[in-house]
C-alpha cells in the first residue's frame, strides 16, 4: 500500500517524509515547525490505528544509530540522517505481557504479527526448530487460509521465507522435508479465521525468551562486553554471548530510579541494603537516550550523578 498525504499551512517550505509500516509506505510532506507528535497523529490516523500507546517512529541518525522520534520536539530539530524523503518506520516499541488481552484492534494484531515474525525469522528472537515449524504453519494458515491438497500442490511454500535461516542450517532436511513439516500442521489449523492465526502465532511467540526485548550493548566499569535488555518486566544484564539467560535481573517494581550522565547509566535498587546496584556504560551517549527511551516512566533522573556498582 502507497499513500501520500500532507501536513502543511500555506506558504511553509515543504519537506517530504517517508513512512514504512510492516505492511505499507506512506509519504507525507510537512513543515519546519511540524512535531514528532503531529507526525506520528497523521501516520496513525492515516493507517486507522487506535491502540498508539505500543508504537512509535523510528530513525536512522547521522551516526547511523537507529533512534526514537521524539514526540515533543520538532521533526526538523532531531538528527534524522539528511535526505529526501526523510526515512521513518512505524514500529511498535512496547510489547504488551498478554497479546490476547491487549491487543483489541486487527490491524494492531496484524502490525505486532508481522514484526515478531521479521525478527523469528531474522534471528532477533531465538526460537527453537520445532516451535519454528509450528509458527511457520500459523503463518501459512494466515497467508494461504485452510490447507487444499487440489490447490496447494507440492512446492506451495517454495517461495516462502519461514524459518529462521539457523534452524534451516542445523537441521539438514530438503525443502521438501521442510514443507512437508510445516503442511502437516498446516492441515490441523482447517477452519481457522486469518486473524485467529495471527493471534495464536503472537500467543506462542510471546512465551520465547526473547520476546519484547530490547537489547543495548554495554560495558561494566571492568570493561566487560555485555548486553542490557529492557522489557515490559524490568532490566536484564546478559554475559555476551548469551541473549536468553540474564546475569542479574531487575523488575521495575525494585528499581527506585535510573540515572545517566553522558555515557554512564546506574540502576539503583529500592531495598538500600541490596547487595548490589548495578553502573555500566553505553558505547555512544545516543544509545544511552535510546534506552531510556525503553525505561519505564518516572524511574530515571536526566543528568544523575553516577554512582558505581558495589
Amino acid at each position: 500500500m502507497w499513500l501520500k498525504c500532507s501536513i502543511m499551512w500555506a506558504g511553509e517550505e515543504e519537506i517530504n517524509v517517508r513512512v514504512t509500516t510492516m505492511d505499507a509506505e506512506l509519504e507525507f510532506a510537512i513543515q519546519p515547525n511540524t512535531t514528532g507528535k503531529q507526525l506520528f497523529d497523521q501516520v496513525v490516523k492515516t493507517v486507522g490505528l487506535r491502540e498508539v500507546w505500543f508504537f512509535g517512529l523510528q530513525y536512522v541518525d547521522s551516526k547511523g544509530y537507529s533512534t526514537w522520534l521524539k514526540l515533543n520536539k520538532k521533526v526538523t530539530q532531531q538528527d534524522v540522517k539528511k535526505e529526501n524523503p526523510l526515512q521513518f518506520k512505524f514500529r511498535a516499541k512496547f510489547f504488551p505481557e498478554d497479546v490476547s488481552e491487549e491487543l483489541i484492534q486487527e490491524i494492531t494484531q496484524r502490525l505486532f504479527f508481522l514484526q515478531v515474525k521479521e525478527a523469528i525469522l531474522n534471528d532477533e528472537i531465538y526460537c527453537p526448530p520445532e516451535t519454528a515449524v509450528l509458527l511457520a504453519s500459523y503463518a501459512v494458515q494466515a497467508k494461504y487460509g485452510d490447507y487444499n491438497k487440489e490447490v496447494h500442490k507440492p512446492g506451495y511454500l517454495a517461495n516462502d521465507r519461514l524459518l529462521p535461516q539457523r534452524v534451516l542450517e542445523q537441521h539438514k532436511l530438503t525443502k521438501e522435508q521442510w514443507e512437508e513439516r510445516i503442511q502437516n500442521w498446516h492441515e490441523e489449523h482447517r477452519g481457522m479465521l486469518r486473524e485467529d492465526s495471527m493471534m495464536e502465532y503472537l500467543k506462542i511467540a510471546q512465551d520465547l525468551e526473547m520476546y519484547g526485548v530490547n537489547y543495548f550493548e554495554i560495558k561494566n566499569k571492568k570493561g566487560t562486553e555485555l548486553w542490557l535488555g529492557v522489557d515490559a518486566l524490568g532490566l536484564n544484564i546478559y554475559e555476551h554471548d548469551d541473549k536468553l539467560t540474564p546475569k542479574i535481573g531487575f523488575p521495575w517494581s525494585e528499581i527506585r530510579n535510573i540515572s545517566f550522565n553522558d555515557k554512564k547509566f546506574v540502576i539503583k535498587p529500592i531495598d538500600k541494603k541490596a547487595p548490589l546496584s548495578a553502573a555500566v556504560e553505553v558505547g555512544e551517549a545516543p544509545a544511552t537516550a535510546a534506552m531510556l527511551a525503553h525505561c519505564e516512566p518516572g524511574l530515571w533522573l536526566s543528568g544523575s550523578p553516577p554512582v558505581e556498582a558495589h
